[in-house]
């Protein structure tokens, strides 16, 4: 589906339902259904709305929502996977308000993004899916195939005692935020490319531009600059920890790792560790993280730190052409992003 053309339909009870294009005035219902479905990722309005303005054109990024007599119950985000250098990726992640499920909103969003994407050249789709026992079945009836998982942790950042920074850094070390970098934050994108291209994950991310970086990071409305914290040696950034804070007590980590270089060297942990105290001395009272299941060296260090088991999402994909692109292995012990704060998609 494209532009602003709705499509109409009626529900088995007699309702309306309708799908079209996303409207700037739709962003606080959208973050609100985001925030029902997903209450692991960080989404504000003005997070929601932003994406829909800022996305770079080669992602042909937009929002579909989905309205029930008129109230909008679901919104899908649908567009190309650009920073791949693996040709025809696409993503859509449709979701419903858990409380108007069964009217057929997610088939209908669903059905909308896959017109769309598939318009757009899409060989392979891909959507996140809550393992809530419901949602990987619904994926698997409309064609998708269950591909890894994602494990999402809480941290109860009140409650719960963090383990204290050291007393002295390695020789050569120091512990900034990323706002220390606002003169030149180019460091930072190559720190952050290095870290992202060896992500555990279906499709490589291995063609992110600077100019891209500056737009899904770097000024994204959710990344908090002077939380996110980069353990520098001899003035060289080596490991950061990302954080995104929706300004109500919630925080997420949004990217944490390490240049190849310096890994094995516990730098990425002391960025996290840090960006957490920082987090709790700024108010926020929950913080959540997410790792590919295969990721054992991350989800150890987040154990250690305290978070607990939260939630779990499959990656199902459904390949409109015959092609089926490998997957790679996790590597490296990288904090998986939480997609929607990094990426639009």
């Amino acid at each position: 589906m494209g532009g602003g053309r709705a499509q109409p339909g009626v529900t088995s009870g007699g309702m309306s339902l309708t799908v079209r294009a996303f409207r700037s005035s739709d962003a606080k219902a959208v973050a609100d259904v985001r925030r029902a479905v997903a209450p692991f990722l960080i989404c504000t309005p003005q997070s929601v709305a932003w994406e829909a303005v800022n996305a770079p054109a080669a992602q042909h990024f937009q929002i579909l929502v989905a309205e029930l007599d008129g109230r909008l119950i679901g919104a899908a985000k649908t567009g190309l996977v650009h920073d791949s250098t693996l040709p025809g990726q696409a993503v859509a992640n449709p979701m419903v308000h858990p409380a108007h499920r069964g009217h057929g909103a997610g088939r209908a969003l669903l059905a909308a993004a896959e017109e769309r994407l598939a318009a757009l050249g899409a060989t392979r789709i891909s959507a996140w899916v809550g393992d809530d026992g419901r949602s990987p079945e619904f994926a698997e009836r409309n064609g998708y195939r269950r591909s890894r998982t994602s494990r999402f942790l809480r941290l109860d950042l009140a409650r719960t005692p963090l383990p204290p920074l050291p007393d002295r850094l390695p020789p050569g070390v120091e512990l900034r935020t990323a706002a220390d970098f606002g003169a030149d934050p180019h460091p930072l994108y190559v720190l952050d490319a290095e870290a992202t291209c060896d992500e555990p994950g279906d499709m490589p991310s291995d063609a992110m531009s600077y100019e891209d970086w500056l737009t899904s990071t770097w000024e994204h409305p959710d990344i908090d600059l002077g939380l996110t914290t980069v353990a520098v040696v001899d003035g060289e950034p080596a490991a950061f920890s990302a954080v995104a804070a929706d300004g109500l007590g919630r925080c997420s980590s949004a990217m944490t790792g390490s240049k190849r270089a310096f890994r094995g060297r516990g730098l990425a942990k002391l960025a996290k560790l840090r960006a957490l105290h920082e987090a709790r001395a700024a108010g926020c009272t929950e913080a959540f993280t997410g790792n590919d299941a295969t990721n054992a060296p991350m989800l150890a260090i987040n154990r250690a730190f305290g978070y607990q088991p939260y939630a779990t999402e499959w990656r199902c994909l459904r390949d409109l052409k015959d092609e089926l692109p490998g997957t790679r292995p996790s590597a490296n012990g990288q904090d998986e992003s939480s997609r929607d704060i990094r990426k639009p998609v």
